[in-house]
């Protein structure tokens, strides 16, 4: 009788265990900073991809967990944070010439604000939007994966989703042409993200 019981209570257990833990909810959230990272990298004559990423992205997201292609995405991001590993700060701040010097990114802040998302597969999607570097904006793309989503979060307690992200932008469109076309003009942008309730 205690097998057949304990039987019993599998298959009635069952469905919800196939089904996983329940997703984050729809909310506004922001970046978990120590779980978010973006970086870019441009092609450096033909030899190699020089990388470097940005530090502490300012990114929310007002997700609607029912229908996502009717969440808003925003992100902003400080150039001064830009970090290169320049393996010589003691001849040349490099990081702060990327940051803000008038050829590069003169330290006008960066933000991207998502004007069209289209579900493209079961965890993808393409975010259509405004870039905005240098005070100037243009269209650019970002191509999403959902990695998934935790209504509570193991460790952590509170609800999570997370999100992986790639771009390529040409950076002429903003009059970034520094050593085109030895550099390439694109430029290949790459975001891993785990967001986290606003304000928690």
């Amino acid at each position: 009788m205690r097998i057949n019981a304990l039987l019993i209570a599998l298959m009635i257990a069952a469905p919800a265990m196939a089904d996983g833990p329940p997703p984050a909810p729809s909310g506004l959230y922001e970046q978990d900073s120590p779980h978010t990272s973006v970086t870019w990298k441009i092609d450096h004559f033909g030899l190699s991809h020089f990388t470097a990423r940005f530090i502490d992205a300012n990114a929310r997201l007002d997700w609607n967990a029912d229908e996502p292609e009717l969440s808003k995405l925003t992100v902003e991001i400080d150039p001064a944070n830009v970090r290169t590993d320049f393996p010589f700060p003691e001849v040349e701040d490099f990081d702060g010439k990327i940051g803000g010097d008038p050829a590069f990114l003169a330290a006008n802040p960066i933000t991207f604000v998502s004007e069209r998302i289209d579900i493209t597969g079961e965890n993808t999607g393409r975010i259509e939007g405004n870039l905005t570097m240098r005070g100037e904006t243009h269209p650019a793309v970002m191509d999403v994966v959902f990695n998934g989503s935790l209504a509570e979060h193991p460790i952590e307690k509170i609800a999570k989703l997370g999100f992986s992200g790639h771009m390529t932008v040409k950076r002429s469109l903003w009059g970034l042409t520094f050593a085109t076309p030895a550099l390439s003009d694109d430029v290949e942008v790459a975001i891993e993200i785990e967001f986290k309730p606003a304000g928690v």
